[in-house]
């Protein structure tokens, strides 16, 4: 008979796994063990509060040096412990993960996997591709504005040049990786230049394998999960997230777990360890991994989420870009931010608190929030752009808490 869990147990196990409620401290170690927990961090280049990879740090260890997350990420020799790449969208993910990533590079090269735009480039042109590489072999950490040969102006969104899609291609198939950012602009070199020897040396896993290693850290990731959440979190097709799952399941690394209300089977590694409670306060990324998979966001906490950046303005609900709020087990609120760096500020357009989510303490616990994200941001203060009525019990929480 498979393991019963509440939905408050599967709530807390799912907060424990992701590093909720532990209080580790932030120094560089702490991030080093956390991003391994994590297994994958979303970038995304959205700037209105802070670029995206940087929040999850922050929610689980508060206000940590953001160079240090730079200097994992994009550092030199032994600084280097994360690497870019495709894993829930692109994302930075721990070294040890690059081996059991390379069959979808292999599928890349092969137009497997990719934007069929991408594909249909890699078939119909070779040459660029090829002077592409050349040029980054012999010149090394090269941007693609530093190789175009375009003339005209380029469109809006996805209008790359030849030159920039080559490189995007090569960066799929694992042909060229990341060696650092100029701004936000992805400076690109080949792997061996980049990455260390003992990883890429290392013997390749099978395809089968692989996706099983992926299931595996992402069931460790999210504590419970059904197949399609595990499939999810390094964007598994459903053939291999369930072939890969079956094969966990009859070896017992995965055990099959019944959680109240759900209407799928969960999945979690070893016998579950469910905290009695977690005090976790956190304002999140919509890019977070707690929370990026919707559907499993309105399971676990009864909170339904959408981002409306690209819902024109008078059709958004909440705003342009919000964050959701963590509090006591719960997604208690969501807020509308917006870093405005110019006015030293971080400005909150709207608040909108679940229903009987947030009582005295909890809109302490988000003022307190509030004001440590805008220090971490270099930021003087918290400005309330919203509505009074709608503000007023946060208005009053941001002073007390700055009197405090």
């Amino acid at each position: 008979m498979p393991l019963e869990l509440s939905n408050h147990q599967a709530r807390r196990l799912a907060l424990s796994a992701q590093g909720f409620g532990k209080q580790p401290g932030s120094t560089l170690p702490a991030l080093k063990r956390m991003l391994n927990r994590l297994g994958v961090v979303q970038i995304d280049s959205v700037n209105a509060v802070v670029r995206s990879h940087y929040l999850p740090l922050f929610s689980r260890l508060g206000d940590y040096p953001m160079p240090l997350l730079d200097q994992l990420a994009w550092g030199r020799g032994r600084q280097r412990q994360l690497f870019e790449y495709w894993g829930h969208e692109a994302s930075l993910l721990p070294l040890n993960l690059y081996p059991l990533l390379r069959w979808r590079m292999a599928h890349a090269a092969e137009g497997r996997g990719i934007y069929r735009q991408l594909a249909q480039f890699g078939r119909e042109h070779p040459a660029v591709i090829a002077r592409v590489l050349a040029a980054v072999r012999e010149q090394g950490a090269l941007g693609a504005g530093s190789l175009s040969t375009r003339q005209e102006r380029a469109g809006p969104w996805w209008d790359w040049s030849a030159e920039k899609l080559a490189l995007e291609w090569l960066f799929a198939a694992g042909e060229v990786t990341v060696a650092g950012r100029r701004g936000f602009e992805r400076l690109y070199d080949v792997p061996e230049r980049v990455l260390p020897k003992a990883i890429l040396d290392q013997p390749l896993p099978g395809e089968a394998e692989a996706h099983q290693g992926l299931m595996l850290h992402a069931a460790s990731a999210l504590g419970v999960a059904t197949e399609r959440d595990l499939r999810d979190y390094f964007r598994l097709e459903p053939g291999q997230g369930r072939a890969a799952l079956a094969e966990l399941v009859a070896d017992g690394r995965l055990q099959p777990v019944q959680v109240q209300g759900w209407k799928q089977p969960g999945y979690c590694a070893g016998t579950p360890r469910i905290p009695r409670r977690l005090a976790a306060s956190a304002l999140l990324s919509p890019f977070d991994s707690l929370v990026w998979e919707r559907n499993r966001t309105e399971r676990l906490f009864d909170f339904h989420y959408r981002l409306e950046i690209y819902t024109p303005a008078h059709k958004r609900v909440y705003g342009y870009y919000v964050l959701p709020f963590l509090y006591r087990e719960r997604i208690a609120a969501r807020l509308d931010l917006r870093a405005e760096r110019a006015q030293g500020q971080l400005a909150v357009h709207a608040v909108h608190a679940q229903p009987e989510a947030l009582d005295e303490e909890g809109y302490q616990a988000l003022a307190v929030n509030l004001l440590r994200l805008a220090r971490w941001l270099g930021l003087e203060r918290v400005q309330l752009n919203c509505p009074r009525a709608e503000g007023s019990q946060l208005r009053a929480a941001l002073l007390s808490a700055a009197l405090a």
